[in-house]
This record gives structure tokens, C-alpha cells and sequence, in this order.
């Protein structure tokens, strides 16, 4: 007899395996000790193709090899008819396992136990009844089987059957419960499968698969809709009686149909501070979720971390921690600004959302062959005037509602960039004002609706309009941003070149940029609102990346002067909008209305019957060096004097007597849009009926001298 004629068989899926084999070749399950060997009639050679087998008819006339355990007994191999008629249908993808089989061979379920009069293929409507017989080999097994609920215990997380020596699950290595036999109670018969010492390794591999968990509470489809990994927020374990584990299972599911995308981006976040994930606090802080929210008892009992998370920590009691320093200061920037912010948009939600209506009508592309996004109104937002009527105590606190004075802080002490000349700020009351934005990766759309209108780009109308412009008109960017890089490069020294296969490359990740909400813009985006709005805009910023600890990291090249150079220039207005930008962060400046009363300088009021105010904004930098021109083409560069002539071309230029080239911004409160007018005036109003506590005791002394 050869060695290839004898076999054993798995006692999973009923496999006939070849005697070397340790391991089964169908579902790789271990070969048992006492394992029954038995012969294949259809390996014997292929002169006996097509005779009878005869079980005596072996090489050397021996019988089938059975190895030597006192309690296996021979398996009875009944013909193929009745196998099949016995084969049994599983509960979970209705596949028709062997009789033999005690685990369905596609999913690996339990099979479930059925009365001897139950047909195991009565899962079919037509299918007629079969008499269920038992296998001898299954009574054998059923007969010496251990009880499983002394040898095993459940996990709480991911339903895995663990031996009782495991102190952790060794699926989801979650810690074994201390009360396992009062879990053992709380399990029901369906949930209570056997999972074999041989299958740990493939669990392992499934549960890293987007089937890790093998029966999880209901999703609602509000939370289905958060594409993030929330598999790193485990559900809290209990432990008690039956009646306890119900209990406290209703408890976690209320709170989890309770939350929102929201509440889930927060936990994301918490469990991002503890991890490291930076992303994590991005995706919140994008959503408008509030930096300073505490958790709550039933966010840390979702969590179930109680070496991490406590009720009423924040994100930055989380940072504080675990030494999160890179977060930390991230996080403390962005409480501090959020503390007591109070813009004209926030007051007047019904305003501002007929000033993003108004906006988007005025939308309309240009016919022919640069068919770019323009705007047809000229508006110029300003703080008014009024605010200096106010009592200094309320004017103080307009200021530090409305304005960042983290960056103004930037950008006037640490680094003279505005307001550094006193002829402009104190003489010709030019003094620029940074506004305060919110820092959700929109912040240069934002910063450009509140130079104009005073809003920000909460429904995206203005990227939208400037991904349309970019695709539309990819050719004519393309042209002046490849040309500008090209410069650039050689200008200061690096002199590489590049494929076309690499420019394309490039372009289309600024296009890619332009499509994705909340994704941070480049120089080129600049460039392209400045179209939009068909005028010149102006940066005044850094010129040098820092790290949080202060150290240097690289040139930001956002300062300068973007122009409008592919429309006409009578197609464009001269009057310029300021920006500032910071670590990573754009901001609107803009300066205060003259009430065109008195003598508030050279440039408070040209023409009294419009009221128009004119604010200087300097076009060199504290140095008396000209602030750099971009995305100039070949013929357009030169040196500094074609530069300014080109700039009193597209700007309305002067010279100050200190010797200040400077730009003219006009803006007028009459001829401003209505609605951003009436938003400014309720804005005003909730601070002119503010008090001051000195001038309302004052007045009570008053009122008793009278009195008296």
C-alpha cells in the first residue's frame, strides 16, 4: 500500500487529509492526537480506475492504519446518497455542511441543535422532510466534549470565546472580566459559539477586516454618515448580575443613538489627543466644535478608558496630560480666541445670511475665452466710527470682541509689518485693524468675504467660485503660476528644472486644493481672488515659517502684491483690500471709517458729499523696500522702478511727505451695500446700551445730590 492511498480526516470541515499533513489543507485546522486514518479507493493506481474498493484489498494485505488511542473508535463512512441527504443547512449563509461537520465550512457558525425529527435542509420551502440520523463519530464527540462554560468566558467587546486561563481576550485583547460566571449567565445560547483553540489565527486575521466585531450594537444612520475610525472608542464592559448586565447593555445603546456626528467627532478627538492623532482634532475643530467642551459622565463611561479620560476634562486637560506640547499650543491659541468673541456676523444670523444670498447673486463668469468668476459689487468692510463715541471701558471691550490681538500682537511688536509708519497710523489715521477669524482651514476665504463684506464663506460660495474659475481658466493660470515658479526658483539660486510630467503634477494638486473645504491655500489662490474681485490684494505677513518653540523653518513667500493681470485694466477697480497672515493664518485688516468731521488727517475725507474715507496702505515694508509683485510673466519683470510704474498702473499710488509709496483704499458708508450696513448698526447697538459701572454710579451720586 502507498503512503498516498492513506488519509485522515478533519473533523471541522471533513476533509481527507494526507497522512504528513499536521495541519488540515481546507480550513488549516490541527491534526487531533487520536487521529483515524483511513484509506482512498481512488489513489491506488490507475489499473484499479473503475473496480470496487475492497477495504482488505490493501498493499500487503494489512487493514486501514488506525492510530493507536485507546478511546478512538473507526469512523463509519456511510455511502454518498445518504450524506447527502443528511447534510445539515447553517443558520447564517444557509450552506449545506456535512453531517459530520459541527461548524458550517463557509462561516465557521455553531450548528444549532435541532430535535431528531427536525430535517436539516428544512430551510428550503420545497425540500421534504428528512429523517435526521446521528453520526456515531458526532455522539462520540458530543459524548467527551468539556463543558464549555466552566472552560471558556465571552468577551464583552468583541463576543469571543476565551479559555479560562486567558486574562485577556486574544482577539481584542481586552482585560478579562473579574465576575466571568455572572457573564456566562447574561449570555444567551445563540451568542455562546465555540471558537476553537486551532481558529484563533484566522479570528485575528478577520477582526482587523471591517468584520472585527462579531456583533455590535445598531448604527443609526446620523452616525453611519461620520467616515472617520471610531473602532479606537470602545464600549465599556460590565459586570454583574443578569438582570445588572441588561441593564447597563440599554444604558450604552440610549447613549450611543444619542450621539451626533458631532459627539462622535469630539470622542474622535479625545481619543486623537491620547494617540497623538493631530488629524483627529483637525476634523473637530473644522466641524465648529467648541475647543473648551468638557465630556460628560456618559461620554467617559462610552469611552471606557478611566486611566485616560475623567468627566469635565477637555482637550486640553487631555493634551496637559499626556505631554502633548505641539497640541497643547494649538489648542490654548485657539480657547483664547474663542473666549469672548462677538462679530457683527454672529450677532445678526438673519443679515448675514441675505448678505451670502446677495453674494452669490452678484456672481457671474465672464463670456469668451478666460471665462473666470467675477463679482459685480464693490464693497469694502470698515469699523465705524461710532465705536470712539463709546465710553473707553465699552470700547475696550468692542475691541477685544472683534479683533485678534494675538496677531495684531504678531504683527506689530514682533515683527514690524503693519502700522509700522506713524505718518500713516496717527497723521493720516491709516491705522490697520486685524479682524478676528476662525481657524478652520478656510481662513483666507474667510479673511477676503470680511475685507469686503464682513462675513465669512460659510457655504463655501467663494471656493466654489474659485474652483470653477481655476478649472475653467486652467490654462491661462497655469501659464503665469509656471512662468512665477520658474523665476523664482532661478532668482534665488535653486536653480532645478522640472519635467512637464512634474509641473503637471503640481498643477493639479492646487487644483485639488481648491475643491476641498476646510484644505489650507496656496499663492496661486490669492492670485485667482484677486480676479474674483477684480481688484488688487495685499499681504502684509511673516516672511518666515516658526515652529511653535520659535525656531525658523522656511521662507512663506505670501507677502506681496497680487494684481488682477489678466483681466483689462478698466475692467477692474483700484481700490485694494488688505490681509495679514501669521503662523499658517489669514486675517482681514481693515481699517476705521472717518466720520469726515474735524481734522483726522491728510486722507479723511476727499469729497464731503460722498463720504468717502481713504485709508493708506503702504506698498513697501518697514525697510522702504517695495513689496514684490506676483506672478509677473517674463516681459512684466524687471527691476524695482518697472515694478512701481507697473503698480501705479492697476492702484491709485501717492507719496506721503515722509517719502511712503502708498495705495489708496476708498471705501464709503453711504454708498455701502445696505445690508452690511444694517448688520454693522445692530452689531453697534447691543454695546451702546452697555453702562459702564463708573458712569452708572456716578450718576446714582448725582441723582441723590439732587435729592438732597
Amino acid at each position: 500500500m502507498s503512503e498516498r492511498g492513506i488519509k485522515w480526516a478533519c473533523e471541522y470541515c471533513t476533509y481527507e487529509n494526507w497522512p504528513s499533513a499536521i495541519k488540515c489543507t481546507m480550513c488549516r485546522a490541527q491534526r487531533p492526537s487520536g487521529t483515524i486514518i483511513t484509506e482512498d479507493p481512488f489513489k491506488s493506481g490507475s489499473s484499479d480506475v473503475g473496480r470496487d474498493w475492497d477495504p482488505s484489498s490493501t498493499e500487503g494485505g494489512s487493514s486501514p492504519l488506525i492510530c493507536p488511542d485507546s478511546s478512538a473508535r473507526p469512523r463509519v463512512k456511510s455511502s454518498y446518497s445518504v450524506e447527502n441527504a443528511n447534510k445539515w443547512s447553517c443558520h447564517m449563509c444557509t450552506y449545506l455542511n456535512w453531517p459530520r461537520a459541527i461548524r458550517c465550512t463557509q462561516c465557521l457558525s455553531q450548528r444549532r441543535t435541532r430535535s431528531p425529527t427536525e430535517s436539516p435542509q428544512s430551510s428550503g420551502s420545497g425540500s421534504r422532510p428528512v429523517a435526521f440520523s446521528v453520526d456515531p463519530c458526532e455522539e462520540y464527540n458530543d459524548r467527551n466534549k468539556p463543558n464549555t462554560r466552566t472552560q471558556h468566558w465571552t468577551c464583552s467587546i468583541c463576543t469571543y470565546e476565551n479559555w479560562a486561563k486567558a486574562k485577556k481576550c486574544v482577539v481584542c485583547d481586552h482585560p478579562r472580566p473579574n465576575n466571568i460566571e455572572a457573564i456566562a449567565l447574561a449570555e444567551t445560547e445563540e451568542a455562546s459559539s465555540i471558537i476553537n483553540e486551532q481558529d484563533r489565527a484566522r479570528w485575528r486575521g478577520s477582526c482587523s477586516s471591517s468584520h472585527s466585531q462579531r456583533r455590535s450594537p445598531p448604527t443609526t444612520k446620523r452616525d453611519s454618515d461620520v467616515k472617520m475610525d471610531f473602532q479606537r472608542i470602545e464600549l465599556a464592559g460590565a459586570v454583574g448580575s443578569k438582570e445588572e448586565l441588561e441593564v447597563d447593555f440599554k444604558k450604552l445603546k440610549q447613549i450611543k443613538n444619542r450621539m451626533k456626528k458631532t459627539d462622535w467627532l469630539f470622542l474622535n478627538a479625545c481619543v486623537g489627543v491620547v494617540e497623538g492623532d493631530l488629524a483627529a482634532i483637525e476634523a473637530y475643530k473644522s466641524s465648529g466644535g467648541d475647543i473648551a467642551r468638557q465630556l460628560s459622565a456618559d461620554e467617559v463611561r462610552l469611552l471606557n478608558r478611566p486611566s485616560a479620560f475623567d468627566v469635565g476634562y477637555t482637550l486640553v486637560h487631555l493634551a496637559i496630560r499626556f505631554q502633548r506640547q505641539d497640541m497643547l499650543a494649538i489648542l490654548l491659541t485657539e480657547v483664547s480666541q474663542q473666549a469672548a468673541k462677538c462679530i457683527p456676523a454672529m450677532v445678526c444670523p438673519e443679515l448675514t445670511e441675505q448678505i451670502r444670498r446677495e453674494i452669490a447673486a452678484s456672481l457671474h463668469q465672464r463670456k469668451g475665452d478666460f471665462a473666470c468668476y467675477f463679482l459685480t459689487d464693490l464693497v469694502t468692510f470698515t469699523l465705524p466710527a461710532d465705536i470712539e463715541d463709546l465710553p473707553p471701558t465699552v470700547q475696550e471691550k468692542v475691541f477685544d470682541e472683534v479683533l485678534d490681538r494675538d496677531v495684531q500682537k504678531e504683527l506689530e511688536e514682533e515683527s514690524p509689518i503693519i502700522n509700522w509708519s506713524l505718518e500713516l497710523a496717527t497723521r493720516l489715521d491709516s491705522r490697520l485693524y486685524a479682524l478676528w477669524n476662525r481657524t478652520a482651514g478656510d481662513c483666507l476665504l474667510d479673511s477676503v468675504l470680511q475685507a469686503t463684506w464682513g462675513i465669512y464663506d460659510k457655504d463655501s460660495v467663494l471656493r466654489k467660485a474659485l474652483h470653477d474659475s481655476l478649472h475653467d481658466c486652467s490654462h491661462w493660470f497655469y501659464t503665469r503660476w509656471k512662468d512665477w515658479e520658474s523665476w523664482y526658483s532661478q532668482s534665488f539660486g535653486l536653480h532645478f528644472s522640472l519635467r512637464e510630467e512634474q509641473w503637471q503634477e503640481d498643477w493639479a494638486f492646487i487644483l485639488s486644493l481648491a475643491s476641498q473645504p476646510g484644505a489650507s491655500l496656496e499663492q496661486t489662490h490669492i492670485f485667482v481672488l484677486a480676479h474674483i474681485l477684480r481688484r488688487p490684494i495685499i499681504v502684509y505677513g511673516v516672511k518666515y515659517y516658526k515652529s511653535f518653540r520659535g525656531e525658523t523653518l522656511g521662507y512663506t513667500r505670501f507677502q506681496g502684491v497680487y494684481l488682477p493681470l489678466l483681466w483689462e485694466q478698466s475692467f477692474c477697480w483700484k481700490s485694494p483690500i488688505a490681509l495679514g497672515y501669521t503662523r499658517g493664518h489669514f486675517s482681514a485688516l481693515v481699517a476705521m471709517e472717518n466720520d469726515g468731521y474735524g481734522t483726522r488727517g491728510a486722507g479723511a475725507n476727499l469729497n464731503t458729499d460722498d463720504d468717502v474715507t481713504i485709508t493708506f496702505l503702504p506698498l513697501v515694508d518697514s525697510e522702504r523696500k517695495l513689496l514684490h509683485v506676483h506672478f509677473l510673466s517674463a516681459q512684466e519683470l524687471g527691476n524695482e522702478e518697472q515694478q512701481e510704474r507697473l503698480l501705479r498702473e492697476w492702484l491709485d499710488c501717492c507719496v506721503t511727505e515722509g517719502g511712503v509709496l502708498v495705495a489708496m483704499q476708498k471705501s464709503s458708508r453711504r454708498r455701502s451695500h445696505p445690508l452690511v450696513t444694517h448688520m454693522v448698526e445692530k452689531w453697534l447697538d447691543r454695546y451702546r446700551q452697555i453702562r459702564p459701572c463708573t458712569s452708572l454710579s456716578d450718576g446714582e451720586e448725582d441723582e441723590d445730590d439732587e435729592d438732597e
